[in-house]
């Protein structure tokens, strides 16, 4: 049994489809779970031991919009560990090395909990741009990306791509016992994703530079938590710095075949 947390989300749901159509026994757990699922909060540990019950390994996504996940991250994988789990996968961020902020020491202490374990740290993800995401809101209503991030570029990288790699990690017979570093196939700044929007929607979409205060404010108003929208302006600082300028091959050398092109995945989209 292969434990998906967050296994209605961005990237849990596809792994979840991904493990199943393997013929992995999958069980989907999240705060509001599918039919067949179960209920799982992070902030409620007695909903964690039925989502480990029979478990051998684990797709783990920390809480989302909290800056420090460790306190509750930790003590669910010692937890698990003692339930029977063997290997976790976990979602992490290119923007996090491992013993910085509190995810980052997460990814640090996951090998020493987990004798199998993988860290994924994907660039930032397509589906900001068509989803719910604020730079797609604000492209959809008002024909603009805002955003902190200058002329700096970033290697968006497909969710698909990144469940990909997910399942192999939790699957092969051989654990990873690494991080992985993933990127899509091309860097390019927001002024050359509104570009590209704009070919694949048929109207105008552009990108508004604003500084990193101006974006805290703006992502405050858009509902995210005050303590956790000032993070996310920080990172838009440190793209604009050159911070996630960058391609890897990991994609292909852990899948197989190449990431997907934004071109490629709007096209998909808008189709």
């Amino acid at each position: 049994m292969i434990l998906v947390l967050g296994g209605t989300g961005t990237t849990g749901r596809l792994v979840a489809r991904k493990l199943d159509d393997r013929g992995q026994a999958v069980r989907v757990a999240a705060r509001r779970p599918p039919d067949g699922g179960v209920r799982f909060d992070w902030h409620d540990p007695a909903t964690h031991a039925p989502a480990l019950a029979g478990v051998r390994a684990a797709y783990v996504l920390p809480p989302v919009g909290v800056p420090d996940p460790e306190p509750v991250v930790v003590p669910f994988l010692q937890r698990a560990r003692d339930a029977g789990v063997t290997r976790a996968v976990l979602l992490s961020s290119s923007a996090i090395p491992p013993g910085e902020t509190g995810l980052g020491r997460v990814h640090a202490r996951l090998g020493q909990i987990l004798p199998e374990w993988a860290v994924l740290r994907p660039s930032w993800f397509m589906e900001n741009v068509v989803g719910d995401h604020p730079h797609a809101v604000s492209a959809r209503e008002d024909g603009e990306i805002v955003s902190a991030t200058g002329d700096g570029r970033v290697a968006f990288i497909d969710p698909d791509d990144i469940a990909e790699v997910a399942v192999r990690a939790l699957t092969d017979p051989e654990p990873h016992n690494t991080d992985h570093l993933l990127t899509g196939p091309e860097p390019l700044s927001y002024a050359e994703v509104a570009e590209r929007m704009t070919v694949h929607w048929g109207r105008p979409v552009r990108h508004r530079a604003v500084t990193a205060g101006e974006l805290a404010t703006r992502l405050t108003a858009a509902g995210l938590p005050a303590d956790f929208a000032p993070f996310l302006a920080g990172l838009d600082v440190a793209i604009a710095g050159g911070a996630e300028d960058r391609t890897t091959d990991t994609v292909e050398r852990v899948t197989g075949r190449p990431p997907r092109s934004l071109t490629d995945f709007l096209a998909a989209r808008s189709g």
